[in-house]
């Protein structure tokens, strides 16, 4: 790896760049028998823009042109030096794969789900890479029918992500989308399940679909450039798409769906603050939709339907005051104003409202408590309720989604006497139940299978760490049985803390090849996600953003005074937004951590954010700031990765992206690497791995995703010792 500090003189620096650049214009081969094999420098391009009266200077703008061959070679540069330094983990590295192999079920079969006449299921073959979908009829000794083979689709794309999977009422059509880039553009296909042909629609970037009744199909399509969801289209098949709504305000995305009684079609409009939903019957799926509550400034709700009546998730108080926890009320459908509401669960600021699953005589809430779910059970008959609570200190419960599978559900009918949900810990392999809602009774109907693993040598704990400013954050912890806590062991340390979406604490088999090596993992469930209610998420936001980072730190400093890690044994790991988390808590202390994964990490915040014309920017200006507003500007610019880099030591740091991403740039993490590169003063690595057929989500296929994680471990091991 490079030992060049870069000097202060322009001209020198610029002689030694074009050397650089001889180094990655050779052929790969002939690289990486360079020994020792230089990193990429990349080429210094001077972009100026001028914001609130300052010039801001990039050099590195120009790496977001990913038609410029220029750019393509200098990722694979990257790709080829990360190879090279790299390529002693590989004994490593093919030792982990084998071991994750090991624990996952090659030969699997999803929880059946019946709707209509038939009884649906997903599979997966051993050696395969993706799902097959498949049903019987509810007959006697009925035969499987394929309705979806994912494996053959796959053999003609270099990369594959089925979503949306929907199927008619009557049985014959499935709509899906599909995309084979994975920058999550999906078009909409449609599959005549009695013929096996697709129909001949040409309907690109869709968000979301649903069906009617009658074979008419709603769905929502994404702006060509930004990506957002802002147009509701019904199509009667046979006939031309009709456009309904587009939604003009860009901080609004929009969705379609169904109501789980299939009466109505709900389409929902919504910031990070304010939604509007509105409706149509299913059954009459003609004419315009109707508005449930019109559309005001921090009202956000969500809908679902039962006998002739709302019941509407809302953060809108008895007195139109906002409430932080959200309250249930229910109101008569085509007069839903407000007027007559009426509160069916009330508000605790203590008690996150998150779902509710209705059936024809019972409700079932989902609630969120000291960052741990629990179930309320409803009885419309009695209007009596009862508890379902968990026994372990650190778990995840849900509702109607099984997590074990790509486009899976484990929703009961309507009309059902039971419900489901998923169980799992960072100890307890997925679990579904389904439980009687009359009587409570409950059975396993499927627990995750996971060869190579016993439960009983592992160890789960929730720790409470104190915060700069007193705030207890929450941290779940899993362990092999035996480690000491003698300051001694590696710890691998998650965060992610944005959007308010909650870090669950869930099993993930891949984790065992760290812990039985010694490693500790843990979760910081650092403010920005809900874990806490949604006054969580507000502290983590905005100009709260910062509670963020210094939460991550204060968790990390816990863990080191209390003797479970120490400096140059603690390894961070973020994706996305939670690669933004470890992008600046890098910066703000570089002493405190050995090495750090960012995955397709969000570090260019400021770039992006002042970029109208990329995706998630206006929507997410609720989330971040809007920074062509002076004080949110500064207040971003003080914490954005990219703009803060200093002339001092870093830890290890490995970055992993894909060209395809639509969601954070590719740019983002190769500018990030590119100017780190210039600065570092120390001699650890600094590492860019890019897939260059894949989007944000990585990549796709099982096995794929297997031998990623495997890379990003065996360099993460690497780091302490192993």
């Amino acid at each position: 790896m490079s030992k060049f500090n870069p000097p202060k003189s322009s001209e020198i620096r610029g002689i030694i760049v074009s050397i650089s650049l001889l180094i990655y214009n050779l052929p790969s081969s002939l690289a990486q028998n360079q020994a020792p094999i230089r990193p990429p420098l990349a080429p210094i391009k001077p972009h100026e823009e001028v914001r609130h009266g300052e010039v801001i200077r990039d050099d590195y703008f120009w790496l977001r042109d990913k038609e410029n061959s220029e750019v393509l070679k200098y990722l694979k540069a990257e790709n080829a030096y990360t190879e090279s330094m790299t390529a002693n983990l590989k004994p490593l590295q093919e030792k982990l794969y084998q071991e994750m192999l090991s624990r996952i079920q090659e030969n699997r079969t999803s929880v059946i789900v019946s709707e209509g006449n038939y009884d649906y299921y997903t599979r997966y073959e051993k050696g395969k890479n993706y799902a097959i979908h498949c049903r019987k009829k509810k007959t006697a000794n009925a035969k499987e029918e394929i309705i979806l083979d994912e494996n053959k689709i796959a053999a003609r794309e270099k990369y594959l992500n089925i979503s949306m999977f929907d199927v008619s009422d009557d049985g014959n059509l499935l709509a899906y989308g599909i995309d084979t880039k994975g920058d999550i553009r999906y078009n909409l296909q449609v599959k005549d399940l009695r013929t096996g042909k697709i129909l001949p629609l040409m309907i690109e970037n869709i968000g979301s679909l649903t069906w009617a009744n009658n074979n008419t199909l709603f769905y929502v399509t994404q702006d060509p450039i930004t990506n957002r969801a802002n147009t509701l289209w019904r199509l009667k098949l046979g006939s031309k798409p009709e456009k309904l709504i587009e939604e003009k305000d860009v901080e609004f995305v929009s969705q379609v769906g169904r109501t789980k009684d299939k009466k109505y079609i709900l389409y929902t409009a919504s910031s990070k603050d304010t939604s509007e939903t509105h409706y149509l019957d299913a059954a009459r799926p003609i004419g315009d939709l109707k508005v449930i509550s019109k559309r005001a400034k921090g009202h956000k709700y969500s809908v679902e339907h039962r006998n002739n009546f709302w019941y509407i998730i809302t953060n809108k108080g008895i007195n139109n005051q906002r409430v932080i926890n959200n309250r249930i009320i229910s109101t008569p459908v085509g007069n839903s104003d407000g007027s007559n509401w009426q509160e069916f669960i009330p508000h605790n600021q203590n008690v996150l409202l998150e779902d509710i699953d209705l059936y024809q005589d019972f409700a079932v809430i989902s609630e969120k408590i000291l960052g741990l779910n629990r179930f309320i059970v409803y009885n419309f008959q009695t209007k009596k309720s009862r508890e379902v609570n968990f026994p372990e200190s650190a778990y995840t419960a849900d509702l109607g989604l099984n997590q074990e599978g790509v486009s899976e559900t484990i929703n009961q009918p309507f009309d059902s006497n039971s419900f489901r949900y998923t169980y799992t810990s960072l100890t307890s392999p997925t679990a579904i139940y389904e439980q009687d809602l009359t009587t409570g009774r409950q059975k396993l109907i499927k627990r995750r299978e996971v060869p190579n693993y016993d439960a009983s040598k592992y160890s789960t704990e929730r720790l409470w760490a104190p915060a700069r400013d007193g705030v207890k954050v929450p941290l779940s912890i899993v362990y092999r049985k035996g480690v000491e806590h003698n300051g001694k062991a590696p710890l691998l340390m998650y965060g992610y803390g944005a959007y308010g979406l909650g870090e669950e604490a869930r099993f993930d088999s891949n984790l065992i090849s760290l812990l039985d090596r010694g490693v500790i993992y843990a979760i910081a469930h650092v403010r920005g996600g809900n874990e806490l209610g949604k006054q969580w998420y507000e502290d983590g936001k905005l100009m709260n953003k910062k509670n963020s980072f210094n939460d991550f730190i204060d968790n990390a400093e816990y863990l080191i005074n209390n003797n479970w890690t120490s400096k140059d044994r603690l390894l961070i790991s973020g994706a996305s937004a939670g690669g933004l988390l470890v992008g600046a808590v890098v910066n703000m202390r570089p002493d405190l951590f050995k090495a750090a994964h960012l995955a397709v990490p969000f570090v260019d915040i400021m770039n992006t954010m002042w970029d109208e014309s990329l995706p998630l920017t206006t929507e997410e200006y609720l989330e971040w700031g809007n920074p062509r507003e002076k004080t949110a500007y500064n207040y971003m610019r003080a914490y954005s990765p990219y703009d803060n880099f200093a002339r001092k030591a870093y830890p290890s740091i490995l970055v992993t992206t894909s060209i395809n991403d639509s969601q954070v740039g590719y740019w983002e993490p190769t500018k990030y690497v590119a100017k780190l590169r210039t600065l570092k003063t120390d001699n650890n690595p600094l590492l860019l791995k890019v897939n260059l057929e894949a989007g944000h989500q990585g990549a796709s296929g099982r096995y794929e995703e297997l031998k990623g994680t495997a890379f990003e471990y065996a360099w993460m091991l690497s780091q302490v010792g192993f």
